[in-house]
């Protein structure tokens, strides 16, 4: 077992190891990417994967959105909005 020491600020390796271990961290990902990548441009659904893809990005921009936006909409003008939609839908 190794002992855990705490680390000395001004210790010049210390952001050796710090730059080195950010690098590995960064390689690894970008090998996994690359495998992920082949074993995708083998497949034959590429059109229904990338199609996939764009609606979980648009999924996935909704909420990012609605995250962020200052104030949401508000619930009752929304419920409001719905009763009048199908009430012009129900008349025709």
């Amino acid at each position: 077992m190794t002992s855990r020491t705490p680390s000395d600020p001004g210790d010049p390796n210390s952001a050796v190891l710090i730059a080195a271990g950010v690098t590995d961290l960064v390689v690894s990902g970008i090998a996994t990417a690359f495998g992920s990548a082949r074993s995708l441009l083998g497949r034959r659904d590429k059109a229904a994967l990338a199609e996939d893809g764009v609606t979980e990005l648009k999924a996935r921009g909704r909420l990012a959105l609605g995250r962020y936006s200052t104030a949401s909409p508000a619930y009752l003008e929304v419920l409001a909005q719905h009763v009048e939609s199908r009430r012009v839908h129900r008349d025709r």
